[in-house]
């Protein structure tokens, strides 16, 4: 089975026994549930689009593996052009769900520790090259969603990971046996994780000698024994439960975090990527970084289309769409939409073979697309607020809207333009609302701000590969001084 569909992909997570927390409850598949479900919907889209003939090309690729058709969620990158198809795939699903579909951090995971690998395999004549071939390989044949897993808790962030005064606020090896290693620690703000059959772990930061055992990546089930997720909040989850749809803003699809915790879980030998070689840790950081960067490119900017329509829409629905500033703020989202899209297919266009084999963006040009996610997607959100009005935040709900007394009151006091039904203006004030304020708003907004590393994490990025050096001797040549 190299490509599943959606409805496949959903029957396989029900057979995962998860140790899920969730309200104070424990849930054993995310299948089903109404906070955890829209999650899972996302995802599916991941699957049904990849058997559609008119999306084959972006959404699948060829294995260098396998030599078969693999969805390119678990594609090892085999050139620039690859690289481009990827980000474009992402604007696709972006404008499809309006929402996070979770599989671009396993894809990025992917792609970092197979080059990584190769390389320290090179070095120390390990194995983990090999290990993770063969991991990916069955990921592929499978078509299994994986998460992936970087971010620790860090505690407190002036000390290295083996200076903490809990060494657990670091995820590290506690043992190791034979057939492989134990360990132990948290990973957070997991995106999709309750929705994956596998999680690919790796190093949140770069590490000292003293950090060996903090150095780790590997790959383990979601129904580990040890291996448990406590899934977080997020602005109106609770709309989830109530039965109203309108109220929701999107009403099929949305996204979930979780805190996921290794409480003393065993990875065989075969499924370790890295095991203390501390001086590749900063390496696999700092291209599984890039890879996530240059994916704000196409996701954010497929989400934002949506946005962008959906402020359009607001403007018709209340008469406005001929003001002159109205025009001007569509323009605006849609110039700084678009700036966006040009940084990801500017990084990806510029990628570079590894000596592994596959392709690895332009750091460069990916830590300045990230930077520009880590505003741009805000002020586009505050002019569709500015554009949608105060309605979008003072809708009365659902249940208001169709009760016999104050129904036909709600319907005929916020009616916009003569001939547009008062509910598709609704609509699309939720919609706005769940894009800038609500669940989606976690994805669109606070994602954009902190996943991938937080803004100044971009920024120390690009003063490394800035090349200050070259800029200035390029300004003496031009002027003629001499050392």
């Amino acid at each position: 089975m190299a490509l599943m569909s959606g409805k496949e992909y959903e029957e396989s997570l029900k057979k995962i026994k998860m140790k899920i927390y969730l309200f104070g409850e424990e849930i054993h598949t995310p299948v089903g549930h109404p906070i955890l479900q829209p999650s899972v919907n996302s995802v599916k889209a991941t699957y049904d689009l990849a058997l559609m003939p008119e999306y084959e090309d972006l959404m699948t690729a060829t294995s260098n593996l396998t030599g078969e058709k693999i969805n390119r969620f678990t594609h090892i990158h085999q050139s620039a052009e690859d690289l481009v198809k990827k980000v474009k795939m992402q604007r696709l699903l972006g404008q499809k769900t309006a929402a996070c579909f979770q599989r671009c951090v396993g894809m990025d995971a992917f792609n970092a520790v197979y080059s990584t690998t190769y390389e320290v395999d090179q070095k120390y004549g390990t194995r983990y090259h090999e290990n993770f071939k063969k991991f990916a390989a069955y990921v592929q044949e499978n078509d299994l969603t994986v998460d992936g897993a970087m971010t620790d808790t860090k505690g407190d962030r002036s000390l290295a990971p083996s200076k903490q005064a809990d060494p657990d606020l670091f995820l590290h090896v506690v043992e190791r046996r034979p057939d492989g290693i134990v360990v132990r620690g948290a990973k957070a703000h997991q995106t999709g994780i309750v929705n994956s059959h596998e999680v690919l772990v790796m190093p949140t930061i770069a590490m000292g000698p003293d950090d060996k055992d903090y150095a780790v990546s590997f790959a383990v089930p979601l129904d580990s024994e040890g291996l448990m997720m406590v899934v977080g909040r997020q602005s109106c989850d609770t709309r989830k439960t109530e039965g109203c749809e309108l109220d929701l803003g999107n009403t099929v699809y949305g996204g979930m975090e979780a805190l996921t915790v290794f409480d003393n879980v065993f990875v065989p030998n075969d499924r370790i990527f890295l095991n203390g070689e501390t001086e590749f840790a900063g390496v696999l950081v700092e291209r599984f970084a890039g890879y996530h960067r240059q994916s704000y490119g196409g996701c954010k900017v497929g989400v934002g289309d949506v946005l962008i329509g959906a402020s359009a829409l607001a403007a018709e629905y209340n008469g406005a769409e001929k003001a002159s500033h109205i025009k001007d703020k569509l323009i605006e989202m849609t110039h700084l939409n678009e700036t966006l899209y040009c940084c990801g297919i500017a990084c990806s266009s510029e990628g570079t073979e590894t000596a592994s084999g596959n392709y690895l963006i332009d750091l460069m040009l990916a830590n300045v697309c990230k930077q520009n996610v880590t505003r741009f997607p805000y002020e586009i959100a505050r002019l569709a607020q500015d554009i949608a009005g105060g309605l979008m935040v003072t809708l009365p709900s659902e249940k208001d809207i169709n009760h016999p007394v104050t129904g036909p009151i709600v319907r005929k006091y916020f009616a916009g333009r003569e001939g547009v039904d008062v509910m598709d203006r609704f609509k699309i004030m939720r919609l706005i609302e769940n894009l800038t304020m609500g669940t989606a708003a976690v994805g669109y907004l606070t994602e954009s701000l902190h996943g991938a590393g937080s803004p100044q994490a971009q920024r120390v990025m690009i003063s490394r590969q800035s090349n200050m050096e070259g800029k200035k001797e390029l300004a003496k040549a031009i002027v003629h001084i001499e050392d």
